[in-house]
């Protein structure tokens, strides 16, 4: 179990939250680019670490982040002309560019250019710097003195047809949902039914954690009983990603829209060619790890006010073991039934719930190194390059030397 006192700093994120401050020294997606393709076109609220935010694309193509309220009356920004590379409050005409700069204030008369100059200045809005990068809009919302370089993800490095993204809001904390995505024992239980794998038939009972330079990678064995373990390799990278090993390799990030909501988004995504015509059929049918929204929203169809649609019937003849469609929804389901943010003072915790004991230790670590001013973990492009396995193993043979010897934790170049 943790204290109240870490699960607070573990779970707060808006500004001036240690975690909060925490994510803002990173890159993290802010929407899907079709959301905001258009130059000129009509600006998107966004809602990220606590903050409400007006997205939008300028002439040149460029993106801007910035505050909601006006600096001046502080009126929404997102009913903002969006016009010749800059938002223009309807209110009283201020206009801003993707920087913040105010570069109009057609309502200030009779002032010397002087004054107007130094009024202009006086009246910046908070702006964040923003990269498109792999269909997503990117933002760094942390001090520009410690901006890093945009992470070498290898999915966001494949060209546009063999990836696809889709995203949808978690009514929870990040931590909670990031939690479960690292629960390797709940594969055989909750997601029973949904396939065959041996993943969803055997308990693992061996875990190996170890820390790489941009966060974690952990393997969990199951014994096939025949003298050979299966093992299954993940990779967790600050500050919230997951690199997921499948026969079409999966990614994960979990991006706080405040302490009680989550934006997941999941990307499928192949090295080898184009995504298949099936890979494509499970993400538009919400299966595997995506969701169906409702129309022109983060919402999934099925989700809390309507009890994800369960099916008590296919859950009563052993079809489904939880009666919902879907590993996305069955995870949100447990994840968002724990609450808002989950009282983690009230657990006990068991061996199988290792994974989750590192992952609150690295987070606590990295508070704890921000704060004393140390270097934090994956700061450098290339330790993103992580590339996940399934494999089988003889019983006996050394985990951590076979993560090793697939550079787990190292930089994986193109073409291995």
């Amino acid at each position: 179990m943790l204290s109240i006192e870490d699960n607070e700093r573990l779970t707060r994120v808006g500004p001036g939250t240690p975690m909060g401050d925490l994510f803002r020294r990173y890159w993290q997606p802010v929407a899907l680019s079709e959301t905001v393709s258009k130059p000129d076109g009509p600006p998107i609220r966004v809602r990220m670490l606590g903050e409400d935010l007006v997205l939008f694309r300028a002439t040149d193509g460029r993106f801007g982040l910035v505050a909601e309220r006006c600096p001046h009356r502080t009126a929404s920004m997102y009913w903002a002309r969006n016009e010749e590379n800059g938002l223009r409050c309807v209110y009283h005409g201020l206009k801003f560019d993707v920087d913040g700069n105010c570069v109009d204030a057609p309502c200030v008369t009779k002032t010397s250019e002087a004054q107007l100059e130094s009024l202009q200045r006086q009246l910046k809005i908070k702006a964040y710097p923003c990269i498109e990068r792999a269909e997503l809009v990117w933002a760094y919302m942390g001090p520009p003195e410690f901006k890093p370089a945009f992470p070498e993800l290898d999915w966001t490095l494949v060209p546009t047809s063999h990836r696809l993204s889709t995203r949808h809001i978690q009514e929870c904390n990040w931590l909670q949902a990031l939690e479960g995505g690292f629960d390797a024992a709940h594969l055989t239980f909750l997601h029973k039914g949904e396939t065959s794998h041996v993943s969803r038939t055997i308990v693992p009972t061996l875990y190996e954690v170890q820390q790489n330079d941009a966060g974690f990678y952990t393997a969990t064995g199951r014994d096939m009983g025949d003298g050979q373990i299966y093992w299954n390799t993940n990779a967790l990278l600050m500050p919230a990603h997951k690199i997921i090993s499948a026969v079409a390799p999966a990614a994960h990030m979990w991006m706080p829209i405040d302490d009680e909501n989550t934006m997941l988004y999941s990307t499928e995504f192949r090295f080898d060619g184009p995504l298949t015509e099936k890979d494509l059929e499970r993400v538009r049918g919400g299966k595997w790890i995506h969701t169906v929204n409702l129309p022109g929203t983060d919402i999934s169809i099925r989700n809390k006010s309507n009890d994800y649609l369960v099916d008590r019937g296919a859950q009563a003849t052993g079809q489904s073991y939880t009666g919902m469609q879907g590993l996305g929804i069955q995870d949100c389901a447990v994840q968002e039934s724990m609450g808002p943010i989950a009282d983690r003072t009230q657990e006990f915790l068991l061996p199988c719930d290792i994974e989750i004991v590192k992952i609150r230790r690295l987070y606590l670590q990295a508070l704890d190194d921000m704060a004393s001013g140390k270097p934090l973990m994956g700061m450098t492009a290339a330790d993103y390059r992580m590339r996940m396995e399934r494999w089988f193993a003889p019983k006996g043979d050394d985990i951590a030397v076979m993560m090793a010897e697939r550079k787990y934790g190292k930089m994986v170049k193109a073409g291995e």
